[in-house]
């Protein structure tokens, strides 16, 4: 299993566009072959600062997403709301207890 951790920093008034944004797409973004899991967080002090981690079957199915029409429409519309350079995780998934 590949985690995809994702941290992205908006300007201040963009925060709500990119929820909006978020939120439109977050249902196909997760029903995409291969992932499991789409999570939101946000930082507890610095508001402005978020982090997606998605569950992937495998390298493979994240990749297609990366080269789907969806990731294609998204992303160029979230990197418009960047003030930082976002970066990206991709971890192997080696034990969790729930």
């Amino acid at each position: 299993m590949i985690v995809r951790i994702v941290r992205m920093h908006f300007r201040e008034d963009a925060v709500a566009a990119f929820e909006e944004l978020f939120d439109k797409n977050k249902e196909q973004i997760r029903a995409q072959d291969g992932c499991s899991t789409l999570e939101l967080y946000q930082d507890k002090d610095d508001h402005c600062s978020f982090y997606t981690y998605s569950y992937w079957e495998n390298e493979e199915a994240l990749n297609n997403y990366r080269h789907s029409a969806l990731f294609s429409e998204v992303w160029p519309a979230t990197k418009a709301l960047f003030d930082q350079k976002p970066t990206a995780n991709s971890l192997n998934k080696i034990h969790s207890l729930l």
